[in-house]
């Protein structure tokens, strides 16, 4: 009796953990605050400069209906062909976890004003990972050392010996 209730009290506590948290890792650098209540906003995490740099994650179901070059095209043509972006670079990347993805450098002026945005594009766990950068192109370019910090320390997948069953949707040991 002890024994099945040990182990009944494990799975609902797994359950329940598997039931909240972020389904990726990304650490703030310093100079960067992190906004509260952003998944309200479409997005999973937020964090700003004091001069308006952003950085932030968001996270779209996929279910594998398309790869890194499906979505790495896909979102080329929408920021350059219906938003107006001039794609600057692309880039070959990969997260902390070892998740293959593609960094894409967009410009674009409002108001006469150059701004920068960079989005990492990750397919991992069944989703779509947007790691989305931007600001002025001044103050982008004075925070540069810091976005490309955070980019780097981004895990979209688990590696805990648990993920494929207890932690498929989320990995709450970050």
């Amino acid at each position: 009796m002890k024994r099945s209730l040990a182990v009944f009290s494990f799975v609902a506590l797994a359950f329940a953990a598997t039931a909240c948290g972020r389904p990726f890792d990304v650490k703030t650098a310093p100079g960067f605050v992190p906004l509260e209540n952003q998944s309200s906003a479409s997005y999973e995490y937020r964090a700003t400069s004091p001069e308006g740099v952003v950085v932030a994650v968001r996270v779209v179901d996929d279910e594998k209906r398309g790869d890194l070059d499906f979505w790495t095209q896909a979102l080329t043509l929408q920021l350059r062909d219906v938003s107006g972006y001039a794609l600057l670079d692309t880039v070959d990347v990969a997260s902390l976890d070892g998740t293959k993805g593609k960094l894409l450098k967009f410009g674009h002026d409002e108001d006469d004003k150059p701004f920068a945005y960079w989005v990492t594009i990750y397919p991992a766990q069944g989703r779509l990972f947007l790691v989305e950068a931007g600001g002025a192109k001044e103050a982008f370019t004075r925070a540069q050392p810091s976005v490309e910090w955070m980019l780097k320390s981004v895990r979209v997948r688990c590696d805990t010996v648990v993920s494929p069953v207890l932690a498929s949707r989320t990995c709450n040991r970050w």
